[in-house]
């Protein structure tokens, strides 16, 4: 059983980490760079509900079979593991539950990024919580990174 929690787990923070990696630096920048930045924004826009229940799914999967593969609880790789993946977790409820519907409100009132005022003070909230979200995202990158490294300090699956 380990060895398929083990392997489950694995591929599990695989998903999670080479979803995001995909989404934010091949799938977005084509989309702006084929489209208008307002009709790539839609696409964008429309994408994110299930982009970021994707990532709180896989998050809350891969800390569920963290707890079956029983690892060492006495190592630090298994507390650093415990951390990262609540963090994660917690990350992506705040992002798809309150970030993600705050930014869509805002950005309705925004007619369009094209013709409208930088300065006007939709456009700077929206800004505003996009950078929230984009280094939120930049950090859940990192976690599934880490979590993909010290996996095999947690895993056995030879």
């Amino acid at each position: 059983m380990t060895f398929l929690f083990g392997s489950l787990y694995n591929v599990t923070l695989a998903l999670l980490t080479g979803g995001m990696a995909l989404f934010t630096f091949i799938v977005t920048p084509a989309i702006f760079r084929s489209y208008g930045r307002d009709q790539a924004g839609e696409i964008v826009g429309n994408l994110f509900p299930g982009y970021f229940l994707y990532l709180l799914v896989l998050s809350a999967l891969a800390l569920v079979l963290f707890f079956l593969l029983g690892a060492d609880q006495a190592s630090r790789s298994f507390w650093a593991s415990l951390f990262l993946l609540v963090v994660a977790v917690i990350i992506n409820a705040y992002v798809l539950f309150s970030l993600h519907p705050k930014a869509v409100r805002i950005k309705q009132q925004v007619v369009s990024f094209e013709k409208a005022a930088p300065d006007s003070a939709a456009r700077k909230e929206f800004r505003k919580l996009h950078g929230i979200s984009a280094a939120l995202n930049l950090a859940l990158l990192a976690d599934g990174i880490a979590l993909l490294a010290m996996s095999r300090n947690l895993v056995n699956c030879r």
